[in-house]
């Protein structure tokens, strides 16, 4: 088989690569440059392709034996996802970046190329799970509870499962590392990536406010009085506590947190942290990793990269769905992708419009 092999220049996709190159595929690395002026150097582990990341993706290649070519799909990234990410905060949401690239640009434009290049799949060094099935490959949980990246990847369709390989999903990230030292990479100890990869020194807010301005609104509490104020409502997400500076405690001397942004008249709406739970979320595009599971089902839900799965039924349109909490929930924002399993299989995944009680 002919595979692209995605190369970030990190441990885990130069592994990828070579347990590919093992079977006996036909493999070509690629890196992708996101960046129209990339920094020379990763910060530690925060951010990624740097020209360092790119250099390190080459010598890997290079050990393997492999082609190995530079990409820019910088335009493709800038408007696909920067811009998205910078419209949801716009509009008072909270997106994930990771899902979008991984939607538009890992599985979309790159597959996309390849596909037309001749190439069969697209492997990438994502921890998780690939098995067949009777309509095609299905989507699961990787067997590293700790490294699990079947969230992320939640947003994938049918299509591009079929022509996707995960070689990592049945590996536990330390023998990974082992694995890469054995075969003498020079990125087996390098740290794994965090944060926002356009964002490299982790300031979302700095960022958010050179891209977007300030403003300066209200900060109120659940009855419109006003608590403090802020500089632009784009620093918050649904949840937070951390940076509101409101100086004066609650009444009843209770922490504060966010419960609502309202973009139109700029105001943070904070309260206690009872009044975040929720068991209703609402749930907009959906995408489904096989087909379609429409109607009423019980399954788990996942709405952060790293939380807990919850029991929940869904109630699946075309147009949406409605997932109903066995328990209640908090700190639930709209933006977030939520991602529907049966198991440990994913089934599918949608934007959440809103969560809230039932009754």
């Amino acid at each position: 088989m002919k595979v692209l092999a995605a190369m970030s220049g990190g441990v885990d996709s130069a592994v990828a690569a070579a347990r590919m190159v093992d079977a006996g595929h036909d493999v070509t690395g690629v890196h992708l440059a996101l960046s129209r002026n990339p920094q020379s150097f990763r910060s530690g582990a925060r951010g990624c392709c740097s020209l360092e990341d790119a250099h390190d993706a080459r010598r890997a290649a290079d050990l393997l034996g492999i082609p190995f070519y530079v990409w820019d799909l910088s335009a493709e990234f800038r408007a696909d996802v920067v811009e998205d990410f910078l419209a949801e905060y716009r509009a008072g949401r909270t997106p994930n970046p990771c899902l979008r690239c991984n939607e538009s640009i890992k599985f979309a434009a790159v597959l996309a190329r390849g596909l037309a290049l001749g190439f069969d799949a697209v492997v990438t060094g994502h921890y998780a799970r690939l098995l067949d099935g009777p309509d095609g490959p299905t989507l699961h949980r990787a067997v590293d509870p700790t490294k699990d990246q079947s969230y992320v990847l939640g947003v994938l369709d049918a299509a591009q499962l079929a022509h996707s390989l995960f070689p990592l999903g049945d590996s536990y990230k330390t023998d990974v590392r082992a694995e890469a030292a054995e075969r003498g990479l020079a990125v087996a100890r390098k740290p794994d990536s965090h944060d926002i990869c356009f964002i490299p020194d982790g300031d979302t807010g700095a960022f958010l406010d050179r891209e977007l301005g300030t403003a300066e609104g209200d900060i109120v509490d659940q009855d419109g009085t006003v608590v403090g104020h802020h500089h632009g409502a784009h620093r918050f997400t649904v949840g937070q506590r951390r940076g509101l500076h409101l100086g004066m405690p609650a009444d009843d001397g209770r922490p504060r947190y966010v419960l609502d942004i309202s973009p139109v008249d700029n105001r943070v709406v904070v309260g206690p942290h009872e009044a975040l739970a929720v068991d209703t979320i609402t749930a907009i595009r959906p995408s489904w990793a096989g087909p379609a599971r429409l109607g009423d089902w019980t399954g788990r839900a996942q709405v952060r990269a790293h939380g807990d799965q919850l029991a929940c039924t869904v109630s699946a349109e075309p147009t949406g769905v409605v997932v109903t909490l066995d328990e209640a929930a908090y700190g639930i924002a709209p933006g977030q992708a939520v991602v529907l399993y049966d198991g440990d299989r994913v089934v599918g995944a949608a934007t959440i419009d809103a969560a809230g009680r039932r009754g």
